[in-house]
């Protein structure tokens, strides 16, 4: 089953702000300069790699493993390495295939983590349960219930 990533206001403003401000700088060079090269070339790459990110991230479950993808940051997980999940906690270091805060974080084999922000959490672990269901969900402790 594939998962698109969720995508906050925080992660889309830091995104495209930064390459609006990259893009009015290339527009700029181009109408001022009298020559453009290597200069514009590293202009457009982080602006390509800012996109790549933003709308190539996604995750896929099969039978036996978690596949994640965020533009250059790629990789699987089985889901029997999988101890833990952590949801609605945000993962400030580390592996972070993810767009968005309040994800999911996914500690595997002994000591490993990664962080992966799924559309509905709810949804991810409930799938994720379905192929092995000696994982521990651990709800963050800064969700807060209603009494």
């Amino acid at each position: 089953m594939k998962f698109n990533s969720r995508k906050d206001i925080l992660f889309q403003t830091l995104i495209f702000g930064v390459c609006g401000l990259l893009i009015t700088l290339l527009l700029f060079r181009i109408f001022n300069a009298k020559e453009s090269g290597i200069i514009d070339f590293f202009i457009l790459l982080p602006i390509s790699l800012l996109l790549w990110i933003h709308f190539g991230t996604k995750y896929e479950l099969t039978q036996t493993e978690l596949k994640y993808k965020s533009g250059p940051i790629y990789g699987k997980i089985e889901i029997k390495q999988i101890r833990e999940i952590i949801k609605g906690k945000t993962l400030w270091v580390g592996l972070k295939p993810a767009t968005a805060r309040k994800g999911l974080i996914i500690k595997y084999d002994k000591h490993k983590e990664l962080y992966i922000s799924p559309k509905t959490n709810d949804s991810f672990v409930e799938k994720v349960l379905e192929i092995n269901k000696t994982i521990i969900i651990t709800p963050s402790k800064n969700v807060k219930h209603k009494n």
